[in-house]
């Protein structure tokens, strides 16, 4: 597949996102879909809060309509296998995390699904990803990237895609805390993912795919970036989260998500950190948790942490790439 249809691809989708967010926004904020701030968070975030939230619906919306377009348009007159299959994981989560954001700014309820009712919803979507997989005969290897070697783990790969999709989609929620930030740092990984696809794989469909969600991201960031006229809400990070899994085990690159996603991984590690060394000791590492937070209370401006960790995320894709690349 030429480049040209990936850059059109990405062409598309921003212009859909930056179309529908005059649009979308007025109407959130005429229904009174403003974030909520936690009090225990940064008391900086306080002036966010009313901020309308559940954007990630512009996004989702995006990334469909130019998946179909362009998937329609070079799979021969038809949606591809892998095209639907990424889609269903993107509206599924995408869905849940619908329901998450209208509990939480509808009803008022400020956690919004419990912690046990969205894990519920995850592993549901997640199991039906892996038995549509496993009914067309999915490879279940995985394998060292930049090497030859590989294991077949048999039944023990639909752990692995469980655990892959579960844990991605919380992973990046949790990066969800600044302006901008899940936006660029998604866009990045995405697009690194996107290239792998195209230029290693030559799985048109995922590229495609990949390329439609850096779009989305790229014209949301236009109004996401600091000041944020609009936040993604969990409608957004968990659709990004199960989407970038999914995208990562359709390329056979499942532990490369973890160097790609560092970010991602970074985040979430701060988390556990925090928690267990508070919970053993009494003791926090951080000043906060997640990590973008720590640097917000250590003085950095939203707008340095935001711009470091994308520098971060840059360094990460890179890394994977040059992994899968050079030394494959």
């Amino acid at each position: 597949m030429d480049i040209i249809v990936l850059i059109i691809t990405l062409a598309i989708a921003f212009l859909i996102a930056v179309l529908l967010s005059p649009i979308l926004i007025p109407f959130l904020r005429r229904l009174k879909f403003g974030q909520s701030i936690r009090e225990e968070g940064p008391k900086s975030h306080m002036k966010k809060k009313g901020t309308p939230t559940m954007g990630g619906i512009m996004i989702v919306l995006s990334i469909i309509a130019t998946s179909l377009i362009m998937g329609y348009k070079y799979g021969q007159g038809d949606i591809g296998y892998e095209i639907g299959l990424l889609l269903f994981v993107l509206i599924g989560y995408g869905l849940l995390g619908f329901l998450d954001d209208y509990i939480k700014v509808a009803l008022k309820r400020n956690l919004g699904l419990t912690s046990r009712q969205k894990l519920i919803g995850q592993l549901i979507i997640a199991i039906i990803f892996y038995i549509i997989l496993k009914k067309n005969e999915f490879p279940t290897y995985i394998q060292i990237p930049g090497t030859d070697i590989q294991w077949d783990l048999g039944i023990g790969y639909a752990l692995l895609i469980i655990f892959m999709l579960v844990g991605a989609s919380n992973a990046v929620n949790l990066t969800d805390g600044l302006d901008g930030l899940l936006a660029g740092t998604a866009a990045i990984a995405f697009g690194a993912f996107g290239i792998l696809a195209w230029y290693i794989n030559s799985q048109s469909e995922v590229s495609i795919f990949a390329l439609a969600v850096v779009g989305a991201l790229l014209g949301f960031l236009v109004f996401n970036a600091h000041p944020a006229k609009v936040f993604m809400g969990d409608t957004g990070s968990l659709a990004l989260g199960g989407a970038i899994a999914a995208v990562a085990i359709l390329t056979k690159l499942e532990i490369l998500l973890v160097i790609i996603g560092g970010v991602f991984v970074m985040e979430t590690l701060s988390v556990i950190i925090q928690v267990i060394s508070f919970k053993t000791t009494g003791k926090r590492v951080f000043k906060m948790s997640p990590l973008h937070h720590h640097y917000e209370l250590v003085g950095w401006s939203e707008w340095r942490v935001v711009t470091t960790f994308w520098f971060m995320g840059l360094v990460f894709a890179a890394l994977g790439i040059y992994i899968e690349v050079w030394l494959g």
